[in-house]
């Protein structure tokens, strides 16, 4: 029976019931969906989510605009493949179909076959035999005439993932397991990037082969020329450059994750996008990296900004899946930096990033409940942290509490509490508190521990001053939080 059944692969599950990766985990650990060799069958899937309407999810909607846009050029752009890539995957998919057509008819070959014999039955038996098999003919003919209770939700199941083979393919990276999707024009490396994993890569061009990969199933196909040469044995063993090929079809893939010591110092020339004056005390500093150049870095990272003769070190606040857009929170002080972003920077003014630096980076194969914790504009690596977190959905649930004073308190506020409270919103396992600075960082601490009394299963990121830190590590510690699910960042 296992070779009859239609099996998906966990992050095709999770788009097509609208859910988190890290949920439909969690329902897999606590036995509520099983699983066979970590796919979950069609059959499955439609008993534990019978309410899911797959004919209105995202995959449709987006053919639905492709046609209502008449193939304009800009949609095609972002939302099919290549021509020859897109012909593959059709092709691909004709060969299942023509697989399953020759199986229908093998199998209505066999029924045909077995109607003869058991008519041979009934002319050589005796009575009891003769109704035994007559019985036996109603039967079949009234299963094979019934349709199936869940025919339609199956049929609908499996035309919204046959869209998304077209749209989409999955990828796999070994050894560390991460998943993502390549969609539109996408390279492998620029899909992944998007989704906030970070494999390891350095021009993006195909000069340097630092991105250099290993495919262990499924097919590629070469959409950029590189200079890189690979030796023909690399060749022969699957070897290729992920920002030089796209994927045909699902795939797994043999490919390094950048760590905070991978990364390589850059210095990349950007232009202002814009200044955004948040309020007195922060401005929101939006800039665009160029096409060939994006900045390579980790959530929580920090980097030098240069703007003629003035420069300043700040954490990137956005995350690494924002393609080429950077932002930073840039609080307003004595620095010459601060002083020209909020007295002089005007937007396509160009500023030179060099960087990045810092440890203070997401675990990545942690699926453990996580706690964020910022005090004032530390805020910003926390930002890029989380937002991290969402892009890959690693995250069993989040935590997320922003110690502030008031602007009129010298403090820098809680200038992007709306942005927070989306996100609460939005997600049913995000949690959002903003606090006051006032009491301190000790009894700050204590409140926000009594809220976790069993942090055996958690992971803690904190950026704020040492007071913050060494009060919430001791205090975490001590209700069970093992010391590799620490991450502090001293911020002032």
């Amino acid at each position: 029976m296992r070779a009859m059944s239609h099996f998906l692969p966990l992050s095709r599950v999770a788009r097509l019931v609208g859910q988190p990766r890290s949920v439909i985990q969690r329902m897999i650990h606590d036995g509520e969906l099983d699983t066979f060799d970590g796919m979950v069958d069609m059959n499955e899937l439609l008993r534990v989510f019978p309410d899911v309407q797959w004919e209105d999810n995202g995959e449709f909607k987006r053919v639905e605009e492709i046609k209502a846009k008449a193939f304009s050029r800009r949609v095609m752009e972002r939302t099919l493949p290549d021509k020859e890539v897109l012909a593959e995957r059709l092709f691909e998919m004709g060969k299942e179909f023509a697989a399953a057509k020759t199986l229908l008819l093998h199998y209505d070959e066999v029924l045909r076959f077995l109607d003869h014999k058991l008519d041979d039955v009934m002319d050589v038996g005796d009575e009891p035999a003769r109704q035994a098999v007559a019985n036996l003919k109603q039967w079949l003919r009234q299963k094979l005439d019934a349709t199936p209770t869940e025919a339609a939700r199956a049929e609908a199941l499996l035309a919204q993932e046959n869209v998304m083979r077209i749209m989409s393919a999955q990828v796999t990276i070994l050894p560390a397991g991460h998943e993502f999707f390549v969609e539109g024009n996408d390279t492998l490396l620029e899909a992944s990037l998007r989704a906030g994993i970070p494999l390891n890569y350095g021009c993006s061009n195909g000069n340097c082969g630092e991105c250099k990969a290993k495919l262990v199933s499924g097919q590629i196909k070469k959409v950029h020329p590189h200079d890189f040469v690979l030796k023909e044995a690399e060749k022969a063993d699957g070897a290729f450059l992920l920002c030089s090929y796209t994927a045909v079809s699902d795939v797994v893939v043999e490919a390094g994750v950048s760590g905070a010591e991978d990364i390589p110092l850059q210095s990349i020339p950007t232009r202002v996008k814009a200044v955004d004056i948040i309020n007195e005390r922060v401005a929101a500093l939006h800039l665009t990296a160029p096409r060939s150049q994006r900045l390579h870095f980790l959530a929580g990272q920090r980097v030098t900004l240069s703007a003629g003769e003035v420069s300043g070190e700040y954490y990137v606040a956005s995350c690494p899946c924002e393609d080429r857009h950077i932002e930073f929170h840039i609080r307003r002080d004595n620095r010459p930096f601060a002083r020209h972003v909020f007295e002089d920077l005007a937007k396509e003014d160009m500023v030179r990033i060099d960087g990045p630096q810092g440890r203070f980076v997401m675990k990545l194969d942690s699926r453990r409940p996580v706690i964020f914790v910022a005090w004032e504009d530390g805020f910003a690596p926390i930002k890029s942290l989380v937002q991290h977190a969402m892009s890959l959905e690693i995250a069993e649930s989040m935590h997320l509490y922003w110690a502030a004073a008031s602007v009129g308190d010298n403090g820098v506020g809680h200038y992007q509490d709306n942005h927070c409270r989306s996100w609460a919103d939005a997600l049913d396992d995000f949690s959002y508190q903003a606090l006051d600075t006032a009491p301190g960082p000790a009894a700050i601490a204590e409140a926000l521990l009594a809220q976790h009394p069993d942090l055996r299963r958690a992971d803690f990121y904190v950026a704020g001053p040492h007071a913050l830190l060494q009060a919430l590590r001791a205090g975490a510690l001590a209700r069970g939080l093992s010391p590799l699910g620490w991450h502090g960042e001293e911020v002032e």
